[in-house]
């Protein structure tokens, strides 16, 4: 079984990679064989650039199970480094109701909700390896989220846990291609505290990636 750990920013795969340059960079989406079994891919921040880079991790190494690891925003107030096992995706950015589509429809797959693969098997490994976690939906869209107004339309709207920029557009890139794909997010900033909020990404990534390689081989070893 191969499995792909799909990252936006170079900071979030640095610990698992050590400095190691890529096995191979294709227009400018950076890979890496971590063994037989693992790659990673390194593939930009926002919408777009996730799409490119699962279309490409997919064609090119055919992974049997994507997952998507990163730091996320949450609509609640809890400790920073919260880890969070993603049950759905959304995409709060996406709006054609001025033709008649409910909020959030995406158009040719017709879907508002991408949910992860085999949810059950997903939290049976997180049981496993002994990490805290929580569990919930993710609202994806281009836009950096802070506390505000909009954060209030997304909460209400489509009540997630947490907010960020490539989930969706991953989840939809693997729902075409027809790839299971999973998600294990860290809570780096809370957007709900309005007036002292902070977003602390040194704290989100302490735990998440020794939290990820567990979560594999639990997954592989199941």
């Amino acid at each position: 079984m191969l499995t792909a750990l799909f990252y936006a920013m170079p900071s979030e795969i640095e610990s698992l990679i050590h400095g190691a340059q890529p096995t191979e960079t294709v227009a400018g989406v950076h890979f890496y064989r971590l063994r037989h079994d693992l790659i990673a891919c390194c593939g930009g921040v926002g919408k777009v650039n996730a799409a490119m880079a699962a279309a490409l991790l997919i064609q090119r190494y055919h992974p049997d199970l994507v997952i998507n690891a990163g730091v996320a925003g949450c609509f609640e107030e809890v400790p920073i480094g919260t880890l969070v096992l993603t049950e759905d995706f959304v995409q709060h950015d996406v709006d054609t109701t001025g033709v008649g589509d409910p909020i959030g429809l995406v158009s040719t797959v017709n879907m508002v909700s991408f949910p992860t693969a085999d949810f059950h098997r997903a939290k049976a490994a997180m049981d496993k390896i002994g990490y805290a976690y929580r569990t919930g939906r993710v609202a994806t869209g281009d836009w950096f989220a802070l506390p505000g107004e909009r954060v209030d339309f997304i909460r209400e709207t489509f009540a997630p846990l947490l907010c960020e920029m490539e989930g969706g557009a991953v989840a939809q890139v693997c729902h075409r291609w027809g790839v299971p794909m999973m998600a294990l997010k860290s809570v780096s900033d809370c957007l709900v505290v309005k007036q002292d909020y902070y977003f602390n990404f040194p704290t989100a990534m302490a735990q998440l990636n020794q939290a990820v390689m567990a979560f594999v081989d639990a997954l592989q070893e199941g």
